[in-house]
């Protein structure tokens, strides 16, 4: 068991590279399958404070609302379900719940009700699931049902027995973040007027560096480990020094070689329960940036999802154990290119 321990669990990295102009570039359908994200991350190099378009954007993403104890059995009401998840497009997660010990809950914008229950939650709850991917748990199941189905439509036997397994059996209960998109925020006020619930606007962080050791990024990256790339850009994300120095016992991280240094650089993050077309929204705006003159050619974005997220890219099952990796990193340049760099766990599927 304890050698177990000490190995390094098996995590998934996949790195692709291609142009905005080339007209078969996934990036569009890869950003919009990851649902629930928690940060986005940037890099400017060469610059002190956020361009004014990308603060527009920043002051235009949406608030997202914390409900305290929410029956999940709620999130199958029917005028929610008309309004809100049919229509609206709504996206919600549980809140404090960690998946590898609780019963965790999404909503995803398409319909989709997914639910990491327990060996007992699920027999109690009895609807079909499948076995957990995420075996540290056993006999742990995955629950995914489609909301938009039509053996799902209120009154059926389906959403019937699903609804009754929420409400009478289960009567699962957990705080839960929702999201909306523009303009849906008034169809969820009576629903919301049920519940204690708060609203809240993402958490905008800027921090300037100064005399920034950088690796020298160039569009084809041939010198660059991925995977060092990625473990530098952690690193100034977390304010943790990549010089070495022999004076400090707090970091042993050193820059990739070959390596530059940036004047200035500005790293900014937005927290909350973030949609895949607010990462959208940033990243054509990035693009603008990059459009004009500037010492640098290149600005990194990276977005990470829930640790504790039941499902990751797409619909698929989400686990932690000894890691949560679940998100992808973007490199764009001046010449419309760009290298994506997506992530994810041991138990995880590969993304996309």
């Amino acid at each position: 068991m304890f050698g177990d321990l000490e190995r390094t669990p098996r995590t998934l990295l996949v790195c692709e590279r291609s142009s905005f102009l080339d007209e078969k570039n996934r990036l569009s359908s890869q950003v919009e399958q990851l649902h629930f994200n928690y940060k986005v991350s940037m890099l400017l190099p060469e610059c002190s404070s956020a361009p004014s378009h990308l603060e527009a954007v920043f002051n235009s993403i949406n608030s997202f609302y914390l409900i305290r104890k929410l029956p999940i059995h709620e999130l199958l009401d029917k005028h929610f379900l008309e309004t809100a998840v049919h229509q609206g497009r709504v996206s919600g997660l549980s809140y404090g719940t960690r998946i590898d010990e609780d019963n965790c809950v999404a909503l995803m914008p398409n319909g989709h009700l997914s639910l990491s229950l327990d060996k007992d939650s699920f027999e109690v709850l009895g609807v079909e699931g499948k076995p957990s991917r995420f075996n540290q748990r056993t006999n742990s199941r995955f629950v995914s049902v489609d909301l938009t189905d039509s053996s799902m439509a209120p009154g059926g036997r389906g959403y019937q027995r699903l609804v009754t397994g929420l409400k009478s059996r289960l009567q699962l209960k957990t705080d839960f973040l929702l999201s909306h998109p523009p303009g849906c925020g008034a169809s969820l006020h009576a629903f919301l007027s049920r519940y204690d619930w708060s609203e809240h606007k993402p958490e905008i962080r800027s921090h300037t560096l100064t005399d920034l050791s950088s690796p020298l990024l160039t569009s084809d990256l041939q010198s660059c480990d991925p995977r060092r790339l990625l473990e530098w850009l952690g690193a100034v994300d977390a304010h943790v020094s990549c010089e070495n120095s022999s004076s400090s016992f707090l970091s042993s991280l050193v820059c990739p070689e070959p390596r530059t240094r940036l004047s200035q650089a500005l790293s900014v993050s937005v927290c909350g329960l973030l949609r895949p077309q607010d990462v959208q929204q940033l990243i054509q705006q990035i693009r603008c940036y990059l459009e004009q003159p500037r010492l640098e050619n290149w600005v990194s974005l990276t977005v990470h999802g829930f640790v504790d997220s039941p499902v990751s890219w797409g619909g698929e099952e989400h686990g932690v154990l000894r890691g949560g990796d679940n998100f992808y990193s973007l490199l764009m340049f001046h010449d419309h290119t760009y290298q994506l760099h997506l992530a994810t766990g041991a138990h995880d599927t590969c993304p996309p």
